[in-house]
């Protein structure tokens, strides 16, 4: 991350890191604390994503510690939320997302909500080539902006970044940008290939 920081330094791009460990200090070997990635350079960090809760057992109260411990360090936490396809066959899209959204901001203050960035990654989208409908995914933004709007005000939640990620290529990202409820995306797959990853920058850029 260092190394990284140090060759987009002076430029548009923010580093952002994939996971960070909710204690500042201690003895939690192998652990990535937040202080520790301020000081490598980052400003963002994704938490929670849905590899994290799947293998390495992250439950919403452990992603809501790490949430509050982000923004204790003036990172911007990248929340994740999503469902399974399991989940989204039986009509419980809706409650999954809602129930993560609800439990993962447990605390935090309005100013802290006006700073987060929760990204939609619908679990079964995942490196799978399946792709939610731009419709499907303004759905479920929209329910986690509401979500929010419920818990805090609706002034607060229009300032929520909330982005898609889920097989989001080039060839789809305008689609899903033009959508109300989409203010971004989070790149997957489609982000370790440079063509690729600049068509989709490119394509995004007049979204």
């Amino acid at each position: 991350l260092g190394a990284v920081a140090y060759e987009i330094k002076d430029s548009c791009i923010d580093l952002g890191a994939q996971n960070l460990y909710w204690e500042t200090e201690g003895a939690y070997t192998g652990e990535i604390s937040s202080s520790m990635l301020v000081s490598a350079g980052c400003r963002y960090v994704i938490i929670g994503h849905s590899e994290r809760r799947q293998y390495f057992n992250e439950t919403d109260e452990t992603v809501n510690a790490k949430v509050k411990s982000a923004f204790s360090h003036q990172l911007t936490p990248i929340l994740c939320v999503g469902e399974t396809d399991e989940q989204r066959e039986a009509g419980q899209m809706e409650s999954i997302v809602e129930a993560q959204v609800e439990k993962a901001v447990e605390g935090l203050t309005d100013a802290q909500i006006a700073e987060l960035v929760v990204a939609y990654e619908p679990i079964w989208a995942i490196g799978t080539g399946k792709t939610a409908t731009a419709e499907d995914a303004n759905e479920a933004c929209g329910i986690v902006r509401k979500k929010i709007a419920s818990l805090y005000s609706e002034d607060t939640a229009e300032k929520v970044r909330v982005q898609y990620g889920g097989s989001v290529k080039p060839a789809n990202i305008q689609e899903l940008l033009s959508m109300e409820h989409i203010d971004g995306a989070l790149v997957g797959g489609a982000s370790l290939e440079t063509e690729s990853f600049v068509k989709l920058l490119e394509a995004g850029s007049h979204a």
